[in-house]
Order: C-alpha cells, then sequence, then structure tokens
C-alpha cells in the first residue's frame, strides 16, 4: 500500500480554523440548549425527551441541579459513541456535554421568561433544537439517546428513527407521574418542535434539491435551465437497460422555489421526459452557485 493510500485512509486533523469554528458553533448550541431548558421549560415543569427528560425529572425528585444528571447520564453514551463514531465525536460531545452542564448550573437561579406554558413550550422547544442542531452540525451530541439507538440498532429489526421514539414513549409518558399529565402533553409538543428545529437545522434552510432528468432533447433543456434559471447543468452518458439506447442525462441542483419553474421548462420542451427531484442537505464545491438572470 503506497504512502498516498495510507494518508487518505488514516485520519486526518482537521485545520485550526476548522477545529475553532467547530469549538465555537458547539459552545453556542449548548448555550442554546441550556438557555431552552432553564429559561423556558424546567421552571415550567415541561420535559425534553432522552436522557435530557430523564435529568430533568431527576432534578425535581432529587433536588439536584440538572448539570450534575445531565453529565453522569451521558457519560456511559460518550464511550459508546467512541467506539461508534470515533475519537473527534467523543471529544466533541464531552466538550458540549460540559458547557451544557455548565451554563443550565449558571443559568438555573435566573427567573423563567414566561409563565406561559403554551410560550414557554413553543420557545423552549425551538431554543433547544436549535442548539441541539448546531451540535450536531459541527459533529458531536448533547443527548446519549440517538448513540444508543446506533447501537441496539445493529441487535433489533428496528430502524434508529423507531427506536429512539419508543424510550422516547416511555420518558415522556414518565412525565405524566413526575410532574402531571398536561405537563406529559406539553412536553411531546415541546419534543417535537425541537425535532423539527433540530433538522431545519442540520439540513439547512435553503433546502436545495438534486434534479435527474432523462430526455432525447437533452441539450436544449440543459440549456434552458441555464438561461431561464441561471443555474448550471451536467451531462452524464446513460443507457437504457431495456432498450439498450444511449442516452443523454441532465444533473442539476435548485431551490425549491425554482422547482415549479424548472417542471414548466421540461415539459414545455419535452413532456415525456423523464424527471426525478430529491431533497438535498448540503451542496459544497463545484460550479453549482447560481447566476444572475438578465
Amino acid at each position: 500500500m503506497t504512502e498516498v493510500i495510507k494518508e487518505n485512509i488514516q485520519h486526518r486533523k482537521l485545520p485550526l480554523t476548522r477545529v475553532i469554528i467547530r469549538v465555537i458553533a458547539i459552545t453556542i448550541g449548548a448555550i442554546l440548549m441550556a438557555t431552552g431548558l432553564e429559561i423556558f421549560l424546567v421552571p415550567n415543569h415541561v420535559v425534553d425527551g432522552g436522557i435530557t427528560g430523564i435529568s430533568i425529572m431527576l432534578s425535581h425528585i432529587t433536588g439536584w441541579k440538572l448539570g450534575i444528571f445531565l453529565f453522569l447520564l451521558n457519560l456511559p453514551f460518550v464511550y459508546m459513541g467512541y467506539k461508534q463514531m470515533g475519537k473527534t465525536f467523543a471529544f466533541s460531545t464531552v466538550y458540549g456535554i460540559i458547557v451544557l452542564s455548565i451554563f443550565t448550573s449558571f443559568f438555573h437561579p435566573i427567573p423563567a421568561f414566561t409563565d406561559d406554558i403554551l410560550l414557554a413550550t413553543l420557545f423552549g422547544g425551538m431554543i433547544v433544537g436549535i442548539g441541539v442542531g448546531l451540535v450536531i452540525r459541527n459533529g458531536g451530541a448533547l443527548d446519549g439517546t440517538e448513540i444508543l439507538a446506533l447501537v441496539v440498532n445493529k441487535k433489533v429489526p428496528f430502524s434508529v428513527g423507531q427506536i429512539i421514539m419508543f424510550m422516547n414513549i416511555f420518558i415522556l409518558g414518565a412525565a405524566g407521574f413526575v410532574f402531571s399529565w398536561d405537563r406529559a402533553m406539553y412536553s411531546l409538543l415541546a419534543y417535537v418542535i425541537a425535532s423539527k428545529a433540530i433538522d431545519a437545522v442540520v439540513a439547512g434552510l435553503e433546502e436545495t434539491k438534486s434534479v435527474w432528468i432523462i430526455s432525447d432533447d437533452a441539450e436544449e433543456i440543459g440549456n434552458a435551465v441555464n438561461a431561464r434559471l441561471g443555474r448550471g447543468v451536467t451531462y452524464l452518458k446513460g443507457q437504457g437497460a431495456f432498450t439498450g439506447d444511449n442516452k443523454k442525462v441532465i444533473f442539476s441542483i435548485i431551490s425549491r422555489l425554482e422547482e415549479s419553474k424548472l417542471t414548466t421548462i421540461v415539459e414545455d420542451i419535452d413532456p415525456s421526459a423523464f424527471l426525478a427531484i430529491a431533497d438535498i442537505s448540503e451542496v459544497r464545491g463545484g460550479r453549482f452557485k447560481k447566476r444572475d438572470i438578465h
């Protein structure tokens, strides 16, 4: 094996600027989660899912600070994460959890921003979700539930999402016994809001889409997409498995606002063209930037 191949296989160190950006993002994410918990959810007896929810209930029962449980209960899952995801993930997660634990203790004496349970649930869930999403997007985690789900997933015939949902049913249900059943229902609402906020941050807010078009008029469609949408296209060579005919395939990246116009362009030029549009979470490199249309 050559040295170049060995270098590509082995873990490469991140540039210092990338490391600094990740540390700042994880710090902000952990502080946001601490804000959502201690300033909105916890004072109103609303819990989040996962280890965080268990920690909130244990803190309420014992009177101990929330940060202690967040740190201690997540430690075993950090070790699992190290085995499953590697050293960088484990270090990022440990750092995020430490910052989260410190700031939940710091924010604890601060009174809640609102006593309105619905407002607290909406804003608390949203802030927690944004914070967790920032940390996940930068290579870490603030709750061990997903790590546990990854491990359990290898031994049971269920998806990671199904395992997480199953665990959270019990955790959020327990909130009904610890607090009250209306608080359990608000907790479920907070969990759903946080999940949507996490998805928005991790997947990105731009909501770009990949486009695949197969047509005998590929060049005409490609030129129209370039001229009328300002999007670059890439031509790929394809072959029909059934007919054996050679086909030219168009690949491009568009925004969700451009989907309708693209569909119109394709239908005007070739109504029988094959068109596939899919959501993608991130686009980097290449020449996929939109140019101005004159």
